[in-house]
């Protein structure tokens, strides 16, 4: 570490602490040439995730973006914070699983309506309205069509 004094690059370290829920060591340096005393702070360097839009933009992960669209879906329906959490919790550790540095948009949107779809049928419906963004009823009588046989598909023969 280069003294911030002098610029010599010899030191010793006096002192070492984790700090920030040791996320971040903190270490008392002396430099050898000058004797004095600095600090510096050691932390992982994170590579955060990017998201590859569909027009090829890659733009940074936002945790609270994916949370704000599936509240949105979720507006006004019996649906609690925590399961909203839960949602987003579950899409992003998915997305951090199987991807290092970056996500397609169309994943994240899968995944959120696959858990959408378990979670609230309206909620399902109103995400896939945007998310496929329809161009006429059709495209969308096309989606209840197909949330509908999964759902008749899904329960029992009686």
């Amino acid at each position: 570490m280069r003294c911030p004094f002098c610029r010599v690059d010899q030191d010793k370290v006096v002192d070492s602490r984790s700090s920030e829920d040791g996320a971040v060591i903190r270490r008392r340096r002396e430099c050898l040439a000058c004797a004095r005393r600095f600090t510096t702070y050691e932390r992982i360097e994170e590579n955060p995730l990017r998201v590859i839009k569909k027009d090829g933009r890659r733009v940074p992960y936002e945790r609270e973006k994916l949370r704000r669209g599936i509240e949105r879906a979720c507006w006004n329906l019996p649906i609690s914070a925590e399961q909203i959490d839960k949602v987003t919790a579950d899409v992003e550790a998915e997305a951090f699983e199987q991807f290092d540095r970056e996500v397609p948009s169309k994943f994240l949107g899968e995944l959120i309506m696959r858990e959408l779809r378990k979670l609230h049928q309206v909620a399902y419906v109103r995400f896939a309205s945007v998310y496929k963004e329809f161009k006429d009823a059709s495209e969308f009588m096309d989606v209840l069509e197909e949330f509908l046989k999964g759902r008749k598909s899904d329960k029992p023969d009686a």
